[in-house]
């Protein structure tokens, strides 16, 4: 899998958005100051990671406050919306309803800072087919989901689907952390899972395509790839980088190239990894794929909230579609 996401960051690299601005080589990413069209750079040099962290945005006006970043980026295929959440600050916990609600919804009843969209569910029957805990308790539960435990087609992959990967948060004595792991995985020596959501594949530090999105790889080709981990797509992800930072990042597709334009999962890997995560993991994608935001924008001025969509339609119309549960932002 490490050469076919190595493949993956070169064509990636490739195919990011190119500017004439002055630098040394040709930009990876760019990030875009919403509203006003200025843009920043990264050089596509071994030292992209840190000139992106170091230069995600044109003003520090779109932070709140004065810690959570929101951040844009533009490359060839997709509209990129990051929030950067520092955990000393902020709690990043689940929330799950009985029905379908929109982003917007479950962030303003919560009075949540940000969000992302999360889990798997059935748009049929509305049922979850992630594992969901919020204080301690499991809320979500796809063994109860019929239409999934009794679906001829998934009888061979059930036990790889009930042990994707999910975001966790503990509580180790004092101290609240998160990982990203499998759902079967332990709870460390010393800690009490707190919440945790399920979703998948894992993205970083190895992209589980086999285990998780049951793609079938032979000789470094993909001969099957049943959930279309291969293809461009509106994407949503988490990840947490080496300083407990946790990132919230949504890839859109771009209005006026509904039908070839998003991320595919492996360019997805790639991108949390220049973000600077180091373990990630894709959360529901396509027609889910949202992020809201409640800050001060890039002019500096009061954002009561704004929810961003990522799949369109084949007219370019935002898809704003209700969804299961979510992620939430929240000062501790």
């Amino acid at each position: 899998m490490k050469r076919v996401r190595l493949i993956c960051l070169i064509l990636f690299g490739l195919g990011i958005l190119l500017t004439s601005l002055p630098h040394a080589a040709q930009s990876f990413y760019a990030a875009l100051h919403p509203g006003s069209g200025s843009l920043l750079t990264a050089s596509l040099t071994e030292t992209a990671q840190s000139q992106v962290e170091a230069n995600p945005t044109p003003t520090p006006a779109n932070t709140t406050p004065a810690t959570i970043q929101y951040q844009t980026y533009l490359t060839s295929q997709s509209f990129v919306h990051v929030v950067r959440v520092p955990t000393e600050q902020f709690l990043v916990t689940p929330a799950v309803t009985e029905g379908l609600e929109q982003l917007e919804q479950f962030a303003q009843t919560a009075g949540a800072i940000a969000g992302v969209n999360g889990g798997f569910f059935d748009p049929v029957n509305q049922q979850t087919t992630s594992y969901i805990v919020v204080q301690g308790e499991q809320v979500a539960d796809p063994t109860q989901n019929d239409r999934l435990m009794t679906n001829p087609d998934l009888t061979a992959s059930l036990d790889r689907i009930l042990n994707r990967s999910e975001f966790r948060q503990y509580e180790c004595g004092e101290a609240i952390q998160y990982s990203i792991t499998a759902h079967l995985d332990p709870v460390p020596s010393g800690c009490q899972l707190v919440s945790s959501l399920g979703a998948g594949p894992r993205l970083l530090p190895e992209l589980a395509l086999s285990e998780e999105a049951f793609a079938e790889i032979v000789n470094g080709e993909f001969v099957r790839d049943a959930l279309g981990s291969q293809q461009p797509n509106a994407r949503t992800a988490i990840g947490i980088t080496d300083t407990e930072e946790i990132l919230l990042v949504m890839a859109a597709q771009l209005q006026n190239a509904p039908t070839h334009s998003g991320m595919s999962l492996p360019e997805l890997a790639s991108f949390m990894e220049i973000l600077g995560a180091t373990s990630a993991m894709n959360l529901d994608g396509g027609s889910s794929s949202a992020l809201y935001y409640r800050g001060q924008d890039n002019q500096g001025q009061d954002n009561q909230g704004q929810t961003y969509y990522g799949r369109v339609d084949a007219e370019g119309n935002r898809i704003e579609r209700p969804v299961k549960s979510v992620l939430l932002v929240h000062a501790r």
